[in-house]
């Protein structure tokens, strides 16, 4: 079997508003002005999945600012879901900014959404206003006991489309207030995981958070499979193609070239997730 933790679909209707939609929502523009940066929809990942043998797939939305734009994305997440229920796995997003973005993780939610991703601040770092406007999130997310995925990038190195200002501190506050919830950082967490290897704190703050290996290949060298697995632990590692960006075969080679065993590699594709979703 193969879960594959972080993937992302966008309905037609956005699709064909991309350049529009470059100009209106900063945090779009800032990942899609990139013409490298794919859009692709339900087809294609399905298609995807057929190719590479993958079981499952969690869906992901984009933390619209606009309520119209995500509302229809979430609705054709929930719809994507309705039409394949043992292949999907839907999680909902929005700007958490939004005035209405508590009411819409309620109204996902209620309506099939397994949790909320990939949330995300793409143009600051996470202060003040970020974590309170995730507090009333993070509880409902509590209340339904579902996870919720959030992008997490590294704070240091090169510049690449939708690499946000994040800082370690800015890293670890998010962990910190949310230490009730579990939460599935993005991109191996921006490498944060090191500070599991502190005595004090760290370890306790981050036994809810799992990490998934989205754009690893682009971004760590294939031994970080073997150093996660010793310092967080093999049991919270997700694999996560962030489809459309790579595909599975990159991430198969780049996990056995890292050196883990098989049962670490096995935990990682899929019985992780399997566990973690209740499948």
């Amino acid at each position: 079997m193969i879960i594959d933790f972080h993937t992302h679909i966008f309905p037609k209707r956005l699709i064909e508003r991309r350049n529009s939609l470059i100009n209106k929502e900063p945090a779009f523009g800032l990942i899609y002005q990139s013409k490298d940066s794919r859009l692709s929809s339900l087809d294609e990942l399905i298609e995807y999945m057929d190719r590479h043998e993958i079981d499952i797939s969690v869906i992901c939305s984009f933390p619209w600012e606009t309520e119209e734009n995500y509302r229809i994305h979430n609705d054709y997440i929930l719809d994507s879901y309705s039409r394949y229920p043992k292949r999907l796995i839907p999680m909902c997003s929005f700007s958490a900014y939004s005035k209405d973005a508590t009411k819409e993780a309620e109204r996902c939610l209620s309506n099939g959404a397994k949790g909320l991703g990939e949330l995300g601040f793409y143009l600051s770092d996470i202060g003040d206003r970020e974590i309170d406007s995730l507090s009333e999130i993070m509880n409902i997310l509590k209340e339904h006991n579902v996870p919720c995925i959030i992008h997490i990038n590294e704070p240091i190195g090169h510049r690449y489309p939708g690499k946000a200002p994040l800082t370690l501190n800015g890293i670890f506050r998010l962990a910190h207030s949310f230490k009730e919830n579990t939460l599935i950082f993005a991109h191996w967490g921006g490498g944060i995981f090191f500070y599991l290897l502190l005595k004090r704190e760290v370890k306790d703050l981050f036994k809810n958070i799992y990490f998934d290996t989205a754009a690893s290949p682009y971004l760590y060298d294939p031994r970080i499979y073997r150093v996660a697995c010793e310092i967080v632990g093999e049991d919270k590692i997700l694999f996560g193609s962030d489809f459309p960006l790579l595909t599975y075969e990159r991430y198969l080679k780049e996990m056995r070239d890292s050196g883990i065993d098989n049962g670490a590699f096995q935990k990682i594709v899929y019985k992780n997730a399997k566990r973690l979703l209740g499948i």
